[in-house]
């Protein structure tokens, strides 16, 4: 299974980090350019253990839905989602969060699999994972933004 891995330094708390990154509003706005909205489940404020929301967004020019729950946290250094439903045969993401110099330290890792078979391993290595690898380093930017001017 292919794993995506992505590291931000940003210079702001880390409870703010970990705050701003589990937001459903915070998410809306460093996804922009995919148009997600939260559709059904927790659909505003902070995500929290066993929350699970289902996004409505565009990726590589397809609609689609996806179901994600919240299966660990341990405020305010880690928590994980995992795709319930959607586009994905399955997904895994921890965010994980260290204190650093005067900031924080943000880690995730995005494990995922493809959905059909070879046709999705093949679309993995023509864009699939460069299509997630932007996707979650441009979050990661806006985040960061985010962060170090609030």
């Amino acid at each position: 299974m292919p794993m995506i891995y992505h590291e931000t330094y940003i210079e702001a708390p880390i409870e703010r980090v970990f705050d701003l990154a589990r937001s459903i509003e915070v998410h809306i706005e460093t996804v922009s350019k995919t148009n997600e909205r939260a559709i059904a489940g927790t659909t505003s404020g902070l995500m929290e253990l066993g929350d699970w929301v289902t996004w409505k967004a565009t990726h590589l020019g397809v609609r689609q839905q996806l179901t994600s729950k919240i299966t660990d946290m341990e405020r305010p250094y880690r928590f994980s989602d995992a795709m319930v439903k959607g586009a994905f045969h399955s997904f895994h993401h921890t965010h994980e969060f260290t204190e650093s110099g005067s900031g924080t330290l943000m880690k995730d890792w995005f494990v995922y699999r493809a959905p059909f078979g070879v046709i999705g391993k093949l679309a993995d290595k023509l864009f699939l994972e460069r299509h997630m690898e932007k996707f979650l380093s441009t979050r990661a930017a806006e985040l960061k933004r985010i962060a170090e001017n609030r």
